[in-house]
């Protein structure tokens, strides 16, 4: 995958809650670090914000909302 400007993390985030099913959202990847250690909120492709807790696992459940955006972005 050649690097677009956008420089997304292709790889989704966490913004479940234990009574909900976990929803993964795509976030910007220079900012997972610092949300994981400083906690500070993420923006998600969708307009979601929330802080880093938890990496994907193969299979998860993605945002509907930001597969589409991603999806728009790698065409670019």
């Amino acid at each position: 995958m050649s690097q677009t400007s956008t420089d997304v993390l292709e790889k989704p985030i966490d913004r479940g809650t234990d009574d909900a099913p976990e929803m993964f959202h795509y976030v910007r990847k220079n900012k997972i670090a610092e949300s994981a250690v400083m906690g500070n909120y993420v923006v998600a492709l969708c307009g979601e914000t929330f802080p880093v807790t938890k990496s994907a696992k193969p299979g998860s459940p993605v945002c509907p909302d930001c597969k589409k955006i991603y999806e728009a972005l790698k065409k670019e």
